[in-house]
C-alpha cells in the first residue's frame, strides 16, 4: 500500500473539523456536564460566584445564559488576593505544568496557569487553525513573537511544531539577523503581528538588502492585531511579499492561545475550539445571548468546556464579532465564521456614532497612494468627542505638497466608512517606530 502524503491532508484533524452543528452540539453538552462538576469540586472562585447554582446538577449549556458574566477585572482582584493564580484555579500545584502572563495592555497583567492537558489541548486547537491557513509538516516557520512569558511566545511555538513544521524560535529584535536567517536557512513562512513586516521592510531598506519578496516566503502567518480583513492591506502585502496573507491566530491569552483563523477560500476566521470553548454571542448593550448565525453581532463570551488550571465561565471577552456564516465550507469545514469588528475597551464615542480602531484603520490602509497605514487617534479627556483627531504618516515618497490633499482624502475616507467626522494632520513616511510587538493605535492625553 502507497504511504499516504501527510503534507497533502486537507484537515489536520478531520474527524472533529468535519462534524456536522448538531453533532459538536452533543459533545459540548457531554464536555459541560463533565466541566460543571469539575468547577463545583474544584473552584473556590465559582463556588462563592455560582452560590444560588451551585448545587443544582442539570446546569447545561442553555442555562448558562442565566448564569452571571466573568469580567477580567475579577480575575485580577482574585489574584490580588490569593496571589499568583487567583481562588480560581481549580488544580493543585502538582498539576500545573507552565505558567504564562497576559500582555498588560489592558490593565495588570494576569498569571496564567496551564496543566500539561491544558497546554495539549491548546497545542491541538491552534494546530487547526495553522493547517487550515496553509502551514504544513515540510515548511520551515520562523516564530517572531515575544517569548518573554507572553503565550505567543513559547505556547504559540508548541501550536507551530504541533503541525509538524520545522520552527525556528527566533522571538523579537535583531530584525538585521532575521533576514539572515531567512536566507540563510531557507525559511518559508513567517508568524508574527501584522505591523512587523513594516520593519523588516524599512531594515531592507537601509541596508540596501533585497526586495521583500525575494526572502522567499511563502506564507504569511498573522495574529495580535486587527485589520487582515482589509482587502486593499492584504493585496498590498501579498504584492510587496509574495507570500498569502492569513489572520492565523485570534485568540485571548486568558481563554485559549488561538480560537479561530483563515483558511484559503475565505477572508473570514473559522472558529476553531467549540471541542475545547463554548461560545456565545451577546447584545452588548441588553447582553442577552444571540444566535449565531448570518449577520448577527456582538461580543464573544467564552466557557471552558474542558480546563483544568483555570477555568472560566461565560468570560467577557470584550470582542465585538460580526457572524458571517455557519453553514459548512466548501473544504467541509463545519465551523462557524465571524470577523472581529472591535473591541468594548478600545471602543470611543463621537457624536453618538460608536468608533473602533480597526474601522479607522480600514479607511486610512485603502489609500496606500496617500498613506502608509500608519497613524494615531488621539484622544483628549474621556469623551464623548466631536471628531476624530488622528495623526497620520504619509505614504512612501509622498512629498510634503501632496500632504493636504492627503489629509483630505484620508477625512473623506473615514466619514464615508465611519459615519463620523476625522481631523487629520500628516507627519512624514516613518515617523512612528516599526514594532515587532502588537500597536497601540490609540494615545490618550489628558482633557
Amino acid at each position: 500500500m502507497a504511504e499516504i502524503d501527510n503534507t497533502q491532508r486537507i484537515y489536520f484533524d478531520e474527524a472533529f473539523e468535519t462534524l456536522a452543528p448538531a453533532d459538536v452540539r452533543r459533545h459540548q453538552d457531554e464536555m459541560w456536564a463533565r466541566q460543571w462538576d469539575y468547577l463545583r469540586a474544584n473552584s473556590a472562585f465559582y463556588r462563592d460566584k455560582l452560590s444560588p447554582w451551585i448545587d443544582q446538577d442539570n446546569v447545561t449549556i442553555d442555562g448558562l445564559q442565566d448564569l452571571p458574566f466573568t469580567e477580567k477585572d475579577e480575575l485580577r482582584v482574585s489574584q490580588e488576593g490569593a496571589s499568583p493564580y487567583g481562588n480560581y484555579v481549580a488544580c493543585a500545584e502538582s498539576g500545573i505544568a507552565r505558567l504564562h502572563r497576559t500582555s498588560g495592555t489592558t490593565g495588570r497583567p494576569l498569571i496564567l496557569a496551564n496543566s500539561a492537558r491544558d497546554a495539549a489541548d491548546i497545542a491541538r486547537v491552534g494546530a487547526r487553525s495553522m493547517w487550515a491557513a496553509g502551514l504544513r509538516p515540510n515548511d520551515r516557520v520562523v516564530h517572531c513573537l515575544n517569548y518573554c512569558m507572553w503565550t505567543g511566545g513559547f505556547t504559540d511555538h508548541t501550536i507551530l511544531e504541533a503541525t509538524g513544521a520545522t520552527v525556528v524560535p527566533f522571538g523579537v529584535g535583531s530584525t538585521r539577523l532575521l533576514i539572515d536567517s531567512i536566507l540563510s536557512l531557507g525559511i518559508n513562512a513567517i508568524s508574527c503581528t501584522p505591523s512587523y513586516p513594516a520593519l523588516i521592510e524599512q531594515v531592507l531598506r537601509e541596508t540596501g538588502g533585497p526586495a521583500p519578496r525575494d526572502l522567499g516566503l511563502k506564507l504569511g502567518l498573522f495574529g495580535g492585531e486587527a485589520g487582515l480583513d482589509n482587502p486593499e492591506l492584504r493585496a498590498s502585502m501579498e504584492e510587496k511579499w509574495g507570500f498569502k496573507v492569513r489572520n492565523a491566530n485570534f485568540g485571548l491569552s486568558e481563554v485559549l492561545s488561538i480560537l479561530g483563523g483563515q483558511t484559503d477560500w475565505t477572508h473570514d476566521l473559522l472558529y476553531h475550539a467549540a471541542d475545547v470553548v463554548f461560545a456565545e454571542i451577546t447584545d452588548p448593550e441588553s447582553l442577552q445571548r444571540l444566535p449565531i448565525r448570518e449577520g448577527v453581532t456582538g461580543e464573544l463570551v467564552c466557557t471552558h468546556l474542558r480546563k483544568q488550571c483555570q477555568p472560566l465561565v461565560r468570560y467577557r471577552t470584550r470582542d465585538v464579532v460580526t457572524v458571517t456564516g455557519s453553514d459548512p465550507g466548501p473544504d467541509g469545514r463545519s465551523a462557524w465564521r465571524f470577523r472581529v469588528m472591535g473591541r468594548t475597551d478600545d471602543m470611543f464615542n463621537v457624536r453618538g456614532v460608536n468608533v473602533f480602531p480597526g474601522a479607522v484603520r480600514l479607511a486610512v490602509e485603502a489609500l496606500p497612494q496617500w498613506a502608509s497605514g500608519q497613524f494615531r487617534i488621539i484622544l483628549k479627556g474621556d469623551g464623548p468627542y466631536d471628531r476624530i483627531v488622528m495623526t497620520v504618516e504619509a505614504a512612501s515618497g509622498l512629498e510634503a505638497d501632496g500632504w493636504d490633499e492627503a489629509a483630505q482624502r484620508i477625512e473623506n475616507a473615514v466619514r464615508q466608512r465611519i459615519g463620523a467626522s476625522a481631523s487629520v494632520t500628516m507627519v512624514p513616511f516613518e515617523h512612528f517606530p516599526r514594532t515587532e510587538g502588537k500597536t497601540r493605535w490609540i494615545d490618550k492625553e489628558p482633557a
